[in-house]
């Protein structure tokens, strides 16, 4: 991943953005990473990851309710 310091992305924001069309562009501020500049096709492809992930976790979830498969809250806490 292609990383830039604030200053470097301040300066070169038309060179940030046509690298962000290629790859994640990381910038840091003050020796901390800070943002990653994408591409729009890499974020709505991300999201839709996101998406999907959490429609599986809840069809699980239902499947798992469904069937019993539960933890009474109380002893699930008093378990950790």
């Amino acid at each position: 991943m292609y990383t830039l310091t604030a200053n470097d992305a301040k300066r070169n924001f038309g060179e940030l953005l046509l690298n962000a069309q290629r790859e994640p562009v990381k910038i840091s501020k003050n020796n901390k990473d800070a943002v990653v500049v994408m591409s729009i096709r890499d974020y709505e492809e991300l999201e839709a990851m996101k998406a999907d992930y959490i429609k599986h976790c809840f069809e699980t979830a239902k499947v798992d309710l469904a069937q019993g498969n539960v933890v009474d809250g109380e002893n699930f806490l008093n378990a950790l």
